[in-house]
């Protein structure tokens, strides 16, 4: 019996394939530092200067900040702050006993995390429709943790917000307060809510989460990150409204901080994004390697005896 060409294995296109996968192995793995140094000023000098701490590290910038649960404290309910109108108000005013509130520390300005905060509000408030109302059965409050915010920055945050979840029947039921530094610190201290300003990316360092808080102004659960689960923020609110206090959860902390162009340095969760693309590059090149030897397997046999 007579072999075809068709049906033998070709050494070099083997060799050839081998070489592929381990070249995209490599850059896998590889690829993330080569990015960092290439962030790096003196990249193209040929000198280059001292690394700093591994990418795991939490750096300097976050070191202060921190998101404690202080679960039955009172909120200062005399702080003084403006809302979107502009009119002065009390944080008391959105406390008056009678439903609960979920509270946001955020900044008009902020270009990450803050936008995702308030979307995952909206998100699961749509889930509760019909069950529990914002307005009716509960408020919500943001509180702007940078002085330099302005009523007219709340008002136009807001606006785009409630056009954009189509809610501008919910204007009543959302508050977003500006105030100077005492007062937010007055409020942001008693929540456990601590955030660190980087003059080198311009932008606030700091962790993202929701508070529920009962109608006497106490902390009474906490929700960490930029999703919140509909049934849990249900309960929150219904045990809050009738002055039950939630128990502690894991603080899971979710950052909003910046890339450090300067450093050349991305943190760990970027890291691992690159080193995840360069996996599924080499997952692509895998399948289509053995696609296509597959596709040679299937070619009619030729001269067989």
């Amino acid at each position: 019996m007579q072999t075809s060409p068709f049906t033998r294995q070709n050494p070099r296109r083997v060799m050839f394939g081998v070489w592929v996968l381990l070249c995209v192995m490599g850059s896998a793995w590889w690829m993330p530092a080569a990015v960092v140094r290439a962030q790096q000023p003196n990249f193209m000098t040929g000198f280059s200067k001292p690394e700093g701490p591994p990418s795991s590290l939490k750096p300097d910038q976050l070191k202060e900040v921190s998101f404690r649960q202080r679960l039955n404290e009172t909120l200062p309910l005399d702080a003084p702050f403006k809302d979107e109108y502009g009119r002065p108000v009390t944080l008391g005013k959105y406390f008056g006993g009678e439903r609960p509130v979920i509270l946001a520390f955020v900044y008009y300005q902020c270009p990450m995390l803050c936008t995702q905060v308030m979307n995952g509000i909206s998100a699961s408030l749509r889930a509760l429709t019909g069950a529990l109302e914002a307005g009716q059965d509960f408020d919500v409050v943001l509180v702007s943790f940078d002085p330099k915010d302005k009523p007219s920055d709340a008002l136009e945050k807001k606006r785009l917000h409630l056009e954009y979840w189509r809610s501008e029947n919910k204007t009543g039921a959302w508050h977003l307060l500006t105030g100077d530094e005492e007062a937010i610190k007055r409020v942001t201290s008693a929540a456990g809510f601590t955030y660190q300003w980087d003059a080198v990316t311009g932008q606030f360092a700091h962790a993202s989460g929701v508070l529920v808080v009962t109608p006497q102004g106490k902390l009474s659960r906490y929700f960490y990150g930029v999703e919140y689960s509909p049934k849990e923020l249900r309960m929150a609110l219904v045990e809050s409204g009738e002055g039950r206090i939630g128990s502690a959860i894991d603080e899971l902390l979710l950052f909003c901080y910046h890339y450090d162009p300067v450093n050349g340095r991305y943190g760990a969760a970027v890291m691992n994004l690159v080193r995840a693309g360069g996996v599924l590059t080499l997952a692509a090149m895998a399948t289509y390697f053995v696609m296509s030897r597959r596709r040679d397997s299937r070619v009619p046999l030729e001269g067989r005896v």
